[in-house]
């Protein structure tokens, strides 16, 4: 993979994590696995990762920030999401989607984005859910084990990794800048991928 079509170096696609999967594989994300290794995790494509990033930063930018609704259930991906959203003007979704926000005209919290962004499949599933009926397009972050289905753009990559989810949510944040006309160049971009990091190590159960 040559280095100059990628966003980011791939050293730091693979520091971060963002290619390695789980050890399942749902149908709709088979056609996304590079490989099986030895301990059975599954790895994800790097092109197709960069290409992805690519494509939805180019799709999110067709809309103005505030029609841009981002979605994120766990910790990891808060942090990454909130920082995205601070940077690009986007509304912020964290913790549980309450049925009825994309459907229902009489809840406070109503709201009628453009587009969806999520961060996982299955803890966000209502939000994709009610995207699908009101036809609003949905980008996701998948990791192997996740779903597919309503989702109009799939970003494949590690969605629980705490670097990994840094790292997409940096790059799409800039791509996104760069997209608006709102920056010129990745040296106009000032922020770090350690910026989107959550600060708290996740706690086990």
């Amino acid at each position: 993979m040559e280095e100059e079509a990628l966003l980011a170096e791939q050293s730091a696609y693979l520091e971060a994590g963002a290619h390695i999967g789980s050890k399942v594989t749902t149908p709709g994300m088979r056609r996304y696995v590079y490989k099986v290794r030895e301990d059975g995790l599954f790895l994800l494509n790097l092109s197709t990762i960069n290409e992805r990033i690519m494509l939805a930063a180019g799709m999110l930018s067709r809309f103005e920030a505030k029609e841009i609704v981002v979605t994120a259930s766990r910790i990891y991906a808060i942090s990454a999401a909130k920082k995205f959203a601070e940077i690009t003007g986007a509304r912020l979704l964290s913790g549980r989607v309450m049925p009825g926000i994309f459907t229902n005209p009489r809840r406070e919290d109503y709201s009628e984005p453009g587009i969806l962004l999520v961060s996982d499949t299955r803890n966000e599933r209502q939000a994709i859910k009610e995207a699908s009926k009101t036809s609003i397009p949905t980008i996701a972050l998948c990791d192997t084990d996740n779903m597919v289905r309503y989702v109009d753009l799939v970003i494949p990559c590690n969605n629980k990794g705490r670097r990994s989810l840094a790292l997409v949510y940096f790059l799409l944040a800039r791509e996104f800048m760069k997209g608006k006309g709102l920056i010129k160049s990745n040296d106009e971009f000032t922020y770090k991928v350690s910026d989107f990091e959550a600060r708290l190590e996740m706690k086990a159960n």
